[in-house]
């Protein structure tokens, strides 16, 4: 295991992770209408350690996809936490913005069958391991406290788009938990929210266990300390704030990462696995998206050919980061005024994933094949800084937020009386932006979303302009696709699409 073999093996196995994933993956248009995946060739697919590195390599890759971290699920996290908005309807990904979804229209299905793809991907690798460790050998443990880690990082995000929050409704329908290769006529039905959870959490223990003799730095992967932040961030999630605490110190205090400085910030995002990228998802060319790229969707009106200004920051969000205009975080924001098609100045284009506002990207022939920052240092002290305020230590809460606060020199720093969840939620407004944490943020901490819609050009119809947490158009709905290859879950289907 290197620090770098992302970098070292995937383009050099690309051809492997092609070969292998034809070898012992159908097509992914429906994971409930999979051929089944513990066939012959299959089985015999995962021999070796190396094997088993390709392996991890193609759930990698697939992760880069548009319909997922390459693109929208990121989008999804910012466009309906109500710190971005659009100009117009149909320039693509609106209907995040407008939450325009139904069964068989804008269901953003990409998202589950890419994630239960990736999960099948995972359960067979799992398998394999299993299968070759049934005589009791330990050198595939790695990879599958890395299998375990992803799977459950997957989980994770199925449940928070297809079910309500743990701490609202934990009893509510969540998404079918499969842990094993499938039948051809299998139809499993939605576990609870809770039980998701559970699993989640039951995975990422025995990843972590799994990995914990090589707490080394693996850039590119989910490893040791990404399996511990991970576990920070759930945990926040289920309001088991003594153990979100836990592991955000076990990760902060392991000496592995350190936080930028305010001078270092903005050219961390021209860099490749910087000092506080705990988990960073790399996007080589061949995964390069382009003009469809998430970049390319938060670059300005016209900048580059093609270029729609699909989603800009909201005045929220600019009020809110104007609170010091010596944030250093402007530094990936277009601060000058510019003119959208109807002749109005608006600011607010994000370049955090164009390498910065030089557009050089992160070192790579293409400046929009910027690698995805899935967990980063600054939100692991966000997370501890929430979770000691709710286990009563006031004075490390601050400690905690004032090491991001420091971004904006101007604001005073929190203190043991001042500091207050509403301070940690704008920091972390300020500080994730365009990263996909907004939406599940506000919709966690019950809080109302408000959205800047009067710089619409046509009137949203499909929401109001405030939502919260009870709005049934909260989560997605399952598509009619996956419904019509498992019957089982159409009385399953999320209320407000019925």
């Amino acid at each position: 295991m290197t620090m770098n073999r992302l970098n070292n093996t995937i383009r050099k196995t690309s051809m492997q992770v092609l070969a292998l994933c034809l070898l012992t993956f159908t097509s992914c248009s429906s994971f409930l209408d999979e051929e089944p995946t513990n066939a012959s060739n299959a089985s015999e697919s995962i021999a070796t350690t190396a094997d088993a590195q390709v392996a991890i390599n193609g759930i990698m890759s697939l992760m880069s996809s548009s319909s997922y971290y390459g693109r929208n699920f990121l989008l999804y996290g910012d466009a309906k936490g109500g710190d971005m908005t659009i100009y117009a309807n149909g320039r693509g990904n609106d209907a995040l913005y407008t939450f325009n979804h139904t069964p068989t229209s804008g269901s953003y299905s990409g998202f589950w069958s890419r994630g239960y793809y990736c999960i099948m991907q995972a359960n067979n690798l799992l398998e394999n391991i299993d299968r070759l460790q049934a005589d009791g050998s330990t050198a595939f443990n790695y990879y599958k406290g890395e299998a375990l880690s992803l799977r459950a990082l997957f989980y994770f995000d199925l449940v928070r788009l297809y079910g309500q929050p743990y701490n609202y409704n934990k009893s509510a329908l969540g998404v079918p938990l499969v842990l094993n290769t499938l039948a051809a006529d299998a139809q499993p039905h939605r576990a609870t929210v809770e039980a998701v959870y559970k699993q989640i959490i039951s995975d990422l223990t025995e990843g972590q266990q799994l990995m914990a003799s090589d707490k080394s730095v693996h850039n590119g992967y989910l490893d040791y300390y990404g399996n511990v932040a991970l576990q920070a961030r759930v945990k926040l999630y289920m309001e088991d704030y003594a153990g979100a605490l836990a592991a955000a110190r076990e990760v902060i205090e392991s000496g592995k990462y350190t936080l930028y400085t305010p001078q270092q910030w903005v050219a961390s995002w021209a860099r490749q696995y910087g000092s506080e990228s705990i988990f960073e998802l790399g996007i080589d060319t061949e995964a390069d998206l382009g003009t469809t790229s998430l970049g390319f969707y938060y670059m300005r009106y016209n900048q580059k050919r093609n270029a729609m200004g699909w989603y800009l920051a909201s005045d929220y969000f600019l009020n809110r980061l104007g609170e010091d205009t010596t944030d250093v975080r402007w530094g990936v924001m277009d601060n000058d005024e510019y003119w959208v098609e109807t002749g109005n100045e608006r600011r607010g284009a994000c370049y955090k994933y164009l390498g910065g506002l030089s557009m050089e990207g992160d070192g790579k022939e293409s400046y929009t094949a910027v690698n995805i920052k899935i967990i980063r240092l600054s939100e692991v002290y966000l997370i501890a800084a929430e979770a000691a305020l709710h286990t009563g230590d006031p004075a490390a809460a601050a400690k905690y937020l004032n090491a991001i606060r420091c971004r904006a020199p101007k604001l005073a720093p929190a203190t043991a009386a001042t500091v207050s969840d509403d301070m940690i939620l704008d920091e972390r407004s300020k500080e994730l932006y365009g990263e996909g944490q907004r939406f599940f943020d506000m919709i966690r901490m019950n809080k109302t979303i408000e959205y800047n819609d009067d710089f619409q050009n046509v009137p949203v119809t499909h929401r109001s302009k405030t939502i919260d947490r009870t709005y049934g158009g909260i989560v997605l709905p399952i598509s009619q696709d996956e419904i019509n290859a498992n019957p089982s879950l159409e009385d399953e289907q999320n209320d407000y699409y019925k």
